[in-house]
């Protein structure tokens, strides 16, 4: 169909260029990350660089697991030439244990955005409107989002606190150190509007999801990530050796509560303990929604409540250490410090409402039209599916598996 006042799709331009910026940071990242350890072994900070290293292999061996496990419920239906050519070449399993498969669908990503965002371009100067090629898109990117939300809360954040508290031990902020502070605050920033972004993909375009609805989403989840990071890293900076039990004790409580909402991402029963294990993970850090038992305001309530006080904890015992080693801290008043912080904590909650309340995309009603869940790949078919709402609220007479019940689950979990 010929279309005489085709647009120039300026909003694909936006979504390209995102991508490549996302590139850009991931690679840049590498490089810092291998410059940090080398910085810390020069310096002598020995314990700082094996603690950077553990987080840098432990998080890659977590990707590298859970991008496999979800590789083998499509390894017959790849849509990527980079992906087809590994498949081809049996290189699938020797990329993740070489820790480079989320690398592979890096570079699938890339190819099927250029050839998306090539596709459009090539519509606007033809003036025709075809029918566009985001199944194949949407397929792939729907793994990378959660892997990139595992990268962020197993290895960015971590090496945020980290380094944020090796500068509040030397008292002083080198070129370098910012830089990697500056850069692993995008990598966050990034993979969190990535998500937020890819989630609109999923659904039909009844659902109205803007730049500033990211704009807010993204702000309410800084203003509530930076007090939690500055108070774990203060905390660490005058009690290192008690982070740790802080976190085990934490984490393990936070992974019970995971396991009583009765998740169910994961094709085993088993892996699903450790998609459990790393929501804990990501809780530790920031609020995401696994699953739509119970009252969701109420489990938010609960959370930013429960997180809240653990915050003021952390503070507390850093104020209390604070004046044991006076002088070492002039630049530091707590009297400053923790107002500031736990006022930009209740300031990002009352983001998250104001978010919630006028800008969080809604369901679309059956009475609206259906409910198109993008085109996603189950396991036990090689076609792509198209959801009704009431499809994906009845139980199926077969069970979903594969990247059809993640990205189900995803979607549901998103759009409360």
């Amino acid at each position: 169909m010929v279309e005489t006042q085709e647009r120039f799709p300026f909003g694909f331009l936006l979504k390209y260029l995102f991508t490549l910026v996302g590139l850009l940071l991931f690679l840049l990242d590498i490089a810092l990350d291998i410059k940090t350890v080398v910085s810390f072994y020069k310096d002598g900070a020995y314990v700082y660089m094996a603690v950077l290293i553990f987080l840098l292999l432990g998080s890659s061996v977590l990707l590298q697991v859970f991008s496999w496990l979800w590789y083998s419920d499509y390894l017959d239906n790849f849509e990527t030439k980079v992906e087809t050519f590994a498949k081809s070449h049996s290189l699938i399993k020797p990329f993740h244990f070489l820790q480079l498969g989320v690398h592979l669908r890096y570079a699938g990503v890339i190819e099927t955005s250029t050839m998306d965002f090539l596709h459009h371009i090539n519509n606007f100067r033809n003036n025709v409107r075809h029918n566009n090629r985001e199944g194949v898109d949407v397929k792939l990117k729907h793994d990378f989002l959660m892997l990139r939300i595992f990268e962020a809360f197993s290895e960015n954040t971590p090496q945020l606190t980290l380094i944020l508290s090796r500068i509040l031990q030397r008292g002083e902020l080198e070129l370098f150190t910012g830089l990697k502070l500056l850069t692993a605050a995008s990598a966050i920033a990034i993979n969190v509007a990535l998500y937020h972004r890819g989630m609109h993909v999923y659904g039909s375009k009844g659902r109205k999801m803007s730049l500033i609805s990211t704009g807010i989403y993204f702000l309410w989840n800084l203003l509530v990530i930076i007090p939690r990071v500055t108070a774990l890293a203060l905390f660490c900076s005058v009690l290192p050796c008690f982070i740790i039990a802080h976190f085990l004790s934490l984490w393990m409580l936070l992974v019970l509560v995971a396991w009583s909402q009765k998740t169910d991402h994961m094709k085993s029963p088993g892996w699903e303990w450790l998609y459990r294990a790393t929501v804990g993970l990501i809780w530790y850090f920031s609020w995401l929604n696994v699953s739509k038992k119970g009252n969701i305001k109420v489990k938010m309530a609960l959370y930013y409540s429960f997180m809240g006080l653990d915050t003021v904890m952390l503070l507390g015992f850093w104020y209390r250490k604070v004046f044991e080693y006076e002088g070492c801290w002039s630049s530091l008043n707590p009297y400053m410090v923790i107002p500031t912080l736990l006022g930009l904590y209740v300031i990002g909650i009352l983001v998250k409402i104001i978010y919630y309340t006028w800008f969080h995309p809604r369901m679309v009603e059956p009475s609206q039209g259906p409910f198109r869940q993008a085109a996603t790949c189950d396991a036990d078919s090689t076609d792509s599916i198209n959801l009704t709402l009431e499809d994906t609220a009845a139980a199926p007479a077969q069970p979903l598996t594969g990247v059809l019940k993640r990205s189900r689950n995803m979607v549901a979990n998103f759009y409360f």
